[in-house]
């Protein structure tokens, strides 16, 4: 009855099975999946997802229920435990989850602070404008914004990526409903194609990196493949792209001094974290905050000599940028932090912790035996991918990362492929998707990529296929 249940469950929400570390402990721990209170955390749980996904009907924001949700979970387990006179058994669980969250939190901060940072520099409006200037036909732009998503996507994330992308697609296409649409579709497609052979390219690359489980440059492994999952369905999107050329544009955007310094200070922190974890063998997340340190001086600097910029910039210009911007001070490193994505961050949370809570109460096991015992490594993979287009992949990768099933190499990097890109066969995803359906409303929408999704899913085959076969020596 626990086999059918779990695997009903994984079907409808594979979070479910995200469980801590700290519940594959023998030691002091209750199995309590037949208990009152596992079901309850199950229905809890389950009821706050139901709001994550109702987000963009119902306007609450995706953090405020999970992270309800994480109180109550623990909260009836911490209670089970002290009745039973474990008294610290949950508290200890519940400590390595918030470990394990915060490094990565720290992580992504800073480099949400980075990109905050050169969005405030100006260094995504002066690459639209430029765009936007050279005059390129709608089947130009369709390739260019494709390509520049998977590049940048790798070292920015993939909805940052994407919004600057769908910019320029909006500034140009106009009122061309069918080139906004697909362009659109390519650029998601294209932006979470290019995160995955990354391990800063997305969240489940970065977790994965994290854990040891993959080496930083084994990820690279992937490249060929996802440049596979993008190409396969762009090819098949090219012919249905009016053969026109849009009115050009003649607006152009100077970044701010600073701006290619800032750049340079983040690859210098991208290489300080990698250099920490490969040579050093501390956590990642020390060498980004690290870098966090760069940041932070030359912020002072860019404060200091402000002089600078007013010689070159009329009082009213300046007064009018401020005002835009928000800063109240020329450059505020605090103000770069403050406008990360809090409701990202603050959900991760949630999510740990809920399911978390689920994977000490007991459901990990049973999970690992339904998926990688009964289905085997390879269909239980392929189906992450799959289900990560209904249910965020944040969830659906800890959980693989938290049962760790017995895979070889080429398995992770599987698995991180699927996990990858699997959201693009549904416009709700992946967090890009969801993002320009909001900035494109109207054009860009969940019908209109669903059209697509065949094509997209035969990316998704082509880029399975690839992957075992150029790097079958892995498997």
């Amino acid at each position: 009855m626990n086999k059918l249940l779990t695997s009903f469950l994984l079907l409808l929400l594979p979070g479910l099975s995200l469980a801590s570390a700290a519940g594959t402990v023998e030691h002091n721990s209750l199995n309590l999946t037949t208990h009152a209170v596992g079901y309850a955390a199950i229905a809890i749980f389950v009821l706050a997802y139901v709001l994550v996904m109702a987000e963009e009907f119902i306007h609450l924001r995706k953090s405020k229920p999970v992270i309800l949700a994480a109180g109550i979970i623990w909260a009836l387990i911490a209670a089970v435990y002290a009745s039973n006179g474990l008294t610290h058994a949950a508290e200890v669980a519940v400590r390595h989850n918030l470990l394990e969250y915060s490094e990565l939190m720290l992580f992504l901060l800073v480099a949400m602070t980075y990109i905050n940072a050169m969005d405030e520099r100006r260094v995504f409006d002066a690459l639209r404008s430029w765009l936007i200037r050279k005059g390129f036909g709608f089947r130009q732009l369709f390739w260019l914004t494709g390509i520049l998503a998977f590049f940048i996507s790798p070292v920015a994330d993939n909805l940052t990526t994407a919004l600057l992308m769908c910019a320029v697609v909006l500034a140009v296409g106009g009122d061309n409903i069918r080139f906004v649409s697909i362009a659109c579709i390519n650029i998601v497609v294209a932006a979470n194609a290019g995160g995955a052979f990354s391990p800063f390219g997305d969240i489940t690359t970065l977790m994965v990196w994290q854990k040891g489980i993959v080496d930083f440059w084994a990820f690279f492994a992937l490249f060929i493949p996802a440049v596979v999952n993008f190409v396969v369905p762009a090819a098949l999107m090219h012919f249905a792209i009016p053969n026109e050329k849009p009115s050009v544009s003649g607006e152009i955007v100077d970044m701010k001094r600073g701006a290619k310094r800032i750049v340079f200070l983040f690859l210098l922190t991208i290489t300080t974290a990698v250099s920490f974890h490969n040579f050093l063998h501390m956590p990642p997340v020390i060498g980004m905050l690290t870098g966090l340190g760069y940041l932070q001086f030359f912020g002072f600097y860019l404060r200091k000599t402000h002089h600078k910029d007013t010689a070159t910039t009329s009082q009213p210009e300046m007064e009018n940028t401020d005002k835009m911007i928000g800063d109240v001070v020329p450059f505020d490193i605090f103000n770069k932090i403050a406008r990360a994505e809090w409701d990202t961050l603050l959900f991760f949370y949630g999510v740990v912790l809920c399911v978390g809570g689920l994977g000490f109460i007991g459901y990990l096991s049973l999970a690992s035996e339904v998926m990688y015992n009964s289905w085997g490594a390879t269909n239980a993979n392929i189906t992450v991918g799959i289900l990560s287009a209904i249910v965020d992949n944040i969830p659906v990768m800890f959980a693989v990362l938290t049962m760790n099933p017995d895979m070889s190499i080429g398995q992770w990097l599987l698995v991180t492929l699927t996990a990858g890109v699997g959201g693009s066969l549904l416009s709700i995803g992946s967090a890009a998707g969801v993002a320009l359906m909001g900035q494109a409303r109207g054009k860009y929408t969940f019908f209109s990529h669903l059209k697509w999704t065949p094509a997209i899913a035969l990316g998704y085959a082509a880029s399975i296929a690839v992957h075992m076969w150029i790097n079958s020596s892995m498997f």
